[in-house]
């Protein structure tokens, strides 16, 4: 019997990550209120915009169930505004927003610059033997806070620093980037393989 994921479907590419989990062969649950958590065997928490999704997640009255689930262990992926929303730290966030602090990270929003600035490379992610194509739209970059925490792949700056895009930490993986924007599933394939 193929998991219950769910994908929070508050605001965001939920479709392109209910496509990608689909194609998988995983049965998909659109989350939008509570009573859609009950039985999921792990979550995907989309890119989009954090605070709106922070409000939505509050106003529906998802939050606190939600956290109590990953506080409880539920596997969760969370891609762009999803990696900031799972991070233990928001270096730039609004005063009011909330995350569930599940991955010991500090994220910075739009770390690789405005819309204007986005941007596509190939990632070498640890695990898998070709690069993988990272789609950046105002994405957030991390710092690790937890050396618990296994950095997947990063990205060098013009810098020359390198900025952690992948990270995982038990149950929970994070991306900067979009995978659910390209046809490739591998990364959806490694999120189900951790369940």
């Amino acid at each position: 019997m193929s998991p219950i994921v769910g994908v929070l479907a508050l605001q965001g590419a939920s479709r392109e990550h209910t496509d990608a989990l689909g194609k998988l062969g995983t049965t998909v649950r659109q989350v939008r209120l509570p009573k859609d958590l009950d039985g999921l065997d792990a979550i995907v928490i989309p890119g989009g915009e954090s605070t709106t999704i922070s409000m939505l997640l509050e106003s529906s009255k998802t939050f606190e169930p939600l956290s109590d689930l990953l506080a409880d262990g539920l596997p969760v992926l969370g891609t762009c505004a999803g990696m900031i929303l799972l991070a233990k730290e928001v270096l730039d966030g609004r005063s009011d927003q909330r995350s569930f602090a599940r991955i010991d990270i500090a994220v910075r929003r739009n770390a690789f610059g405005r819309q204007i600035a986005s941007f596509e490379t190939d990632l070498h992610i640890k695990d898998l033997e070709d690069p993988f194509p990272g789609v950046f739209i105002r994405a957030p970059g991390a710092q690790i806070l937890d050396p618990s925490v296994e950095i997947l792949a990063s990205v060098k700056r013009e810098t020359g620093e390198e900025t952690p895009v992948f990270c995982r930490q038990e149950n929970v993986m994070v991306t900067s980037f979009h995978p659910e924007l390209t046809d490739d599933l591998r990364l959806h394939q490694m999120f189900l393989e951790h369940l």
